[in-house]
């Protein structure tokens, strides 16, 4: 049981490392989009809120995975 735990650990810390550099204000999307990657400040909208969102979701998934490792060891 734990080591389809370690394993789903190490997916969603690689998904959640993915989601966070991706996020990262001039790497991030706006090149796919054209927008001037020096605005100071942009609402997030469409697909960089998703992925805001998304980011969220792994952490939680990732606090509460390694809650329950630390349960079961």
């Amino acid at each position: 049981m734990t080591t389809y735990l370690d394993i789903a650990l190490i997916i969603i810390s690689l998904a959640l490392t993915a989601s966070v550099i991706l996020q990262n204000k001039g790497v991030g999307l706006d090149g796919l989009t054209g927008a001037d990657s020096t605005q100071v400040f942009s609402a997030r909208r469409g697909l960089e809120k998703t992925l805001f969102n998304i980011t969220i979701g792994l952490s939680v998934i990732f606090f509460i995975l390694t809650i329950l490792t630390i349960a079961l060891r």
